[in-house]
C-alpha cells in the first residue's frame, strides 16, 4: 500500500508546482483561456504519446463514455478555481479549495455507507487547521468577500473531490495509460468549448506560452493522471483525498525558493500541521499491519 500511497502524494505534489507557472505566465501577459487551454493541450498531446509508446489496450465504447464524462471533472475544478480568484483573495480561495478534504471523505463515506475511521476524522482536523494557518489569513484584514467568488471557490473544492473518487471507481480495470487519456480528453473538450483556442492561431505560443503549457500539462495533466489512475484505487479515494493536501505545502515552499514571497511562522506551523494530517493515515496503517504480523506470528508459535 505505501507505494501505491507514494504514487497518489506525488501526483498531490506536482499540482503545488502549478501556481509556479501560472504566476509566471500571468506576469509576462497571458490570459486565463490562454495558460488553462495550453496547460490542457499540451498536458493530453504527451499523455496521448505516452499511451501510444507504451499500450495497446483496446477501451470498450461504453468505459469509454464513462471515463469522458468523469474526466469533466478535473478541468471543471480549475474553472471554477480560476474564475473564484478574480473576485476573492487567494487566501480565500486556496481555503475554499481545499475543503475538498472533508468533501471528499464524505463522498466516499456515503458511497460506500460507511463512517469514516478514526484516523481518517483526526487527519481532516489537522488538514484544515493546517490549510487556514498556512494560508496567512490571519495576518489579513478579512474585508468583504464576494458571493459569486465564495460559491466557485466551493464548487472547485466539490469537483476535485469528485475527480478524486471516480479516478478511483469508474473503470478502474482499464490501464491507467488509457484510463489517463480518456480521463483528460473529457477535461481537455470542456476547457476548450468554455475558453475557445485561439491560442494556436494568435502567434502567443511562439511568443512564450509554450513553455508555460508544456509545465502545467506535464505537472497538472501528466504526473497526476499517471499517479491517481495507478495508485487511488489500490487506497481508496478517501485516503487519497488526505495525500491531496500535499499541494499546498508544495505551493509554500515553492513561493519561497522560487518567487522570494515571504512566508509567516505561522504559515510553516500550518504545513508542519498538513504534514501530520497526512502521516497520520500512513501510521495508524502501518501500526495494524505491524500488529497483525505480531499477532500471526503469536498463533504459529502456540
Amino acid at each position: 500500500m505505501l507505494r501505491y500511497s507514494l504514487l497518489v502524494l506525488l501526483g498531490a505534489c506536482s499540482y503545488g508546482i502549478l501556481a509556479i507557472f501560472v504566476k509566471l505566465a500571468y506576469a509576462e501577459g497571458f490570459s486565463l483561456g490562454e495558460v488553462i487551454g495550453s496547460q490542457y493541450l499540451f498536458g493530453w498531446i504527451i499523455l496521448l504519446a505516452i499511451t501510444l509508446l507504451f499500450s495497446r489496450h483496446r477501451v470498450p465504447l461504453k468505459q469509454a463514455l464513462l471515463l469522458f464524462v468523469a474526466g469533466t471533472s478535473a478541468s471543471f475544478t480549475g474553472i471554477f478555481y480560476y474564475a473564484s480568484l478574480k473576485t476573492v483573495p487567494a487566501s480565500i480561495a486556496i481555503i475554499l479549495l481545499f475543503q475538498f478534504v472533508w468533501v471528499g471523505i464524505i463522498i466516499e463515506a456515503v458511497a460506500t455507507k460507511t463512517l469514516p475511521s478514526r484516523e481518517k476524522v483526526i487527519s481532516v482536523i489537522f488538514l484544515l487547521v493546517g490549510t487556514f494557518l498556512s494560508s496567512g489569513l490571519l495576518e489579513q484584514s478579512a474585508g468583504a468577500f464576494d458571493t459569486t467568488g465564495i460559491i466557485l471557490g466551493l464548487l472547485s473544492a466539490v469537483t476535485f473531490a469528485t475527480y478524486i473518487f471516480v479516478s478511483g471507481k469508474v473503470a478502474v480495470e482499464v490501464p491507467s495509460l488509457p484510463r489517463g487519456v480518456l480521463l483528460m480528453t473529457g477535461a481537455l473538450t470542456l476547457v476548450m468549448i468554455a475558453f475557445p483556442p485561439t491560442f494556436i492561431f494568435n502567434g502567443a505560443i511562439s511568443q512564450g506560452l509554450w513553455k508555460y503549457g508544456l509545465g502545467l500539462g506535464t505537472f497538472s495533466i501528466v504526473i497526476p493522471s499517471i499517479a491517481f489512475t495507478i495508485g487511488i484505487p489500490k487506497i481508496g479515494s478517501g485516503l487519497a483525498t488526505i495525500l491531496g493536501a500535499a499541494e499546498l505545502p508544495v505551493t509554500t515552499i515553492m513561493s519561497v525558493f522560487v518567487l522570494k514571497e515571504a512566508v509567516l511562522s505561522s504559515q510553516w506551523f500550518g504545513v508542519s500541521l498538513i504534514l501530520i494530517g497526512i502521516a497520520i493515515p500512513q501510521i495508524a496503517y502501518a501500526m495494524r499491519g505491524r500488529y497483525r504480523k505480531h499477532h500471526t506470528h503469536k498463533k504459529v508459535a502456540a
